[in-house]
């Protein structure tokens, strides 16, 4: 069975940064741009899904510097990278939770996500103000508003729910753990861990990563 659904942890932008002896929030910025290479090598690649955990629900938590650099960054950075992907049949999706992002930033959001909708090519998903164990809650609420708590219910009610299963997760940095990336749709993820920093990732590793995932046997626990 192919990869269809690659997630990918963009870790490591703000020490690759220091070791470049430039400011962290350049380190960000280089990362996101990083980002548009890596679609363009899936696509290549015949993957179908693509996700980017761009910010999760404890990245709140950091200087309020940081964090209103990196709500700025999206905000410019999610409709050129919409426009750039719709030209090449592209779609894209933005999964987390709208609270506390301000009502501009998720105007942006809605107007990206609707200039790729007809798309039929790849699907670049953004984890953006998402968390692992909030996506369950919120989906476990609207089931339970309907009547009844069961998975099939619960998979129903994701952000996004047509989003299939992660099929291998790479997280970038040598750090070792998911940080509550895809919990749900991760949950047989076949997992990799890339010593490189984000933003010393080139379009070669796709094939790197292929590769990997070709080596395991995946039994869904039969």
């Amino acid at each position: 069975m192919g990869l269809t659904h690659l997630g990918i942890i963009p870790d490591g932008n703000r020490r690759w940064a220091r070791e470049q002896g430039l400011p962290t929030i350049e380190g960000h910025k280089k990362g996101m741009y990083k980002i548009e290479d890596l679609v363009n090598a899936a696509a290549d690649e015949g993957i179908k899904y693509i996700t980017f955990y761009i910010f999760s629900t404890e990245n709140w938590g950091r200087s309020e510097t940081e964090v209103s650099y990196l709500m700025k960054l999206v905000d410019v950075y999610v409709m050129k990278f919409a426009k750039k992907l719709a030209d090449k049949n592209g779609r894209l999706l933005v999964l987390g939770s709208r609270d506390r992002v301000s009502p501009k930033l998720i105007s942006t959001i809605e107007k990206a996500e609707k200039l790729t909708a007809d798309c039929t090519g790849i699907t670049v998903c953004f984890c953006f103000n998402y968390g692992g164990e909030q996506e369950i809650a919120d989906a476990a609420t609207i089931a339970a508003s309907e009547g009844e708590i069961t998975p099939e219910a619960i998979r129903k009610h994701l952000y996004h729910p047509e989003v299939p299963d992660v099929d291998m997760i790479v997280r970038t940095s040598g750090e070792q753990r998911i940080s509550g990336f895809m919990l749900w749709r991760g949950a047989y993820s076949e997992l990799m861990f890339v010593e490189k920093y984000f933003p010393e990732m080139e379009p070669a590793d796709m094939k790197l990563i292929l590769a990997e995932y070709e080596k395991r046997n995946r039994r869904f626990g039969k």
